[in-house]
């Protein structure tokens, strides 16, 4: 299945793209914002496609095949894109579009442990994991290697910063008292702990524990995989880069999907507001009620845009 991109139509409204333009996309993704974007940049534009996965850079040439002469494809992190810039000649830069969500085929290709449903897979997170070995910016360890090499406090601290679990501290602890009697190798054993902490809690015998919609395991996962793949400091390493490989008048475009990521953007843009940046959207652009009923995972998105002075 194909995944849905977010906020397309407004994306295409905010960059004010035109005929002609250099676009880049930081996550290429399965080329959904890529297509509406070459489309509206005509056949005298060119399009440069950013993504770490593999498998993303061969559906994206699948999709985008009618366009093979506008597009450009780089398989690297986009907290390199000054060096892609450079090394492709990609110039000018009228417009990036950084989409901070993870698309539906790289959350279920099997292997990689992203999602608490595949229950046999190994704990693993790591996002084109030789693409980040060859990195200081994304480290190489796995979910499992930060679960075996953690104190208590430093789990409880990941959980709750960066998946605002509200119990990180009783599942830290018990993660630490499970690996001493055996590894926590699969994303099953990493659940069973999760669901014996709510149950206790809870006082429930129920097999999932469900509360406000949410699965148990869904923070401590997002959690792990921000920390495995570093997301917030590549964030936070790449606007001011984004902003640099920008030509004047350039506007960069970004979607974030949960509070953390948001306020990086948020601070950053305001922060850079009386040096070379305009703020475009004061409040950041969620989906339509349209687009809600669509597609739901456009939920928590949020788009801010600013354009280089």
């Amino acid at each position: 299945m194909r995944h849905a991109a977010v906020l397309v139509d407004e994306v295409i409204e905010m960059l004010r793209l035109e005929e002609g333009m250099h676009i880049i996309d930081c996550t290429l993704g399965d080329a959904g914002h890529a297509e509406k974007i070459l489309e509206s940049i005509g056949e005298t534009g060119k399009y440069l496609g950013i993504d770490v996965d593999p498998e993303a850079i061969v559906r994206a040439k699948h999709f985008l095949h009618t366009y093979r002469t506008q597009t450009l494809f780089a398989r690297d992190n986009f907290v390199h894109i000054k060096k892609i810039v450079k090394g492709t000649g990609f110039s000018p830069v009228n417009g990036i579009l950084l989409d901070l969500g993870w698309s539906t085929p790289q959350f279920e290709e099997r292997g990689r442990g992203f999602s608490f449903l595949q229950s046999d897979e190994p704990l693993d997170m790591r996002f084109g994991s030789d693409v980040a070995n060859s990195s200081s910016d994304v480290p190489s360890k796995t979910a499992a290697d930060i679960l075996h090499t953690h104190s208590a406090d430093q789990l409880a601290q990941i959980f709750a910063d960066y998946g605002e679990e509200k119990w990180s501290k009783e599942i830290a602890q018990d993660i630490v008292l499970c690996r001493e009697k055996k590894a926590i190798a699969t994303v099953e054993d990493l659940v069973e702990i999760i669901l014996q902490v709510y149950r206790r809690i809870l006082k429930t015998d129920k097999d999932v524990p469900w509360i406000g919609g949410l699965h148990p395991a869904t923070k401590v996962f997002q959690a792990l995989r921000i920390t495995v793949n570093n997301e917030l400091h590549v964030l936070e390493k790449t606007l001011p880069d984004a902003i640099d490989v920008l030509a004047p008048k350039g506007r960069l475009a970004v979607i974030t999907f949960h509070s953390l990521e948001d306020r990086i953007v948020k601070h950053y843009f305001k922060s850079q507001t009386k040096k070379n940046i305009h703020i475009i959207t004061k409040k950041p652009i969620m989906c339509s009620k349209e687009e809600y009923d669509r597609n739901p995972r456009a939920r928590s998105a949020k788009l801010r845009v600013i354009e280089k002075i």
